[in-house]
This record gives structure tokens, sequence and C-alpha cells, in this order.
């Protein structure tokens, strides 16, 4: 079970799982901060929309995307 950090809190998922899903089973539910200050959350899943953008060891990467794995750095309000 790989354990990532989110926003500075540790979690722990099963092994196979998005960063999206992990966002969806704890805290806001968001993934990143609107221009105009709203939170957006993930909505397609696979890539298209880009509402998924985090900075995931201090690299902006799409959460539907990306595997979670052990010491990862997941920062949603960047």
């Amino acid at each position: 079970m790989p354990e990532l950090s989110i926003d500075g809190q540790p979690f722990r998922f099963a092994q196979g799982t998005t960063v999206a899903a992990a966002l969806m089973a704890c805290g806001d539910r968001c993934s990143r901060t609107s221009v105009s200050g709203q939170r957006r959350a993930p909505l397609c899943g696979m890539g298209i929309c880009q509402e998924c953008r985090v900075s995931i060891d201090g690299l902006r990467r799409l959460a539907c995307q990306t595997i979670c794995r052990d010491g990862m750095q997941v920062e949603t309000h960047s």
C-alpha cells in the first residue's frame, strides 16, 4: 500500500489507485483552485478536461493519469 502526502496530510491507498481517486477519497475532493478562486475537481477521468491538474513532487501532472506511489507529495493549493 503506497503512502503519499496530499496537501501535507499522509494517506495510504491500495496499489494501482490513481491520484484522482485518492483525491476523491479524502480532503475536499478537489484538485486545484481556478484563477477565479473556485475549487475544481476531476471531471472526465481520462485527461481530456485537465481539471485534475495537481503538483506531484514539484511537477504539474494530471491526477487521473498518475498512479499513487510511496513517498509521493501531492499539492492541490499551489
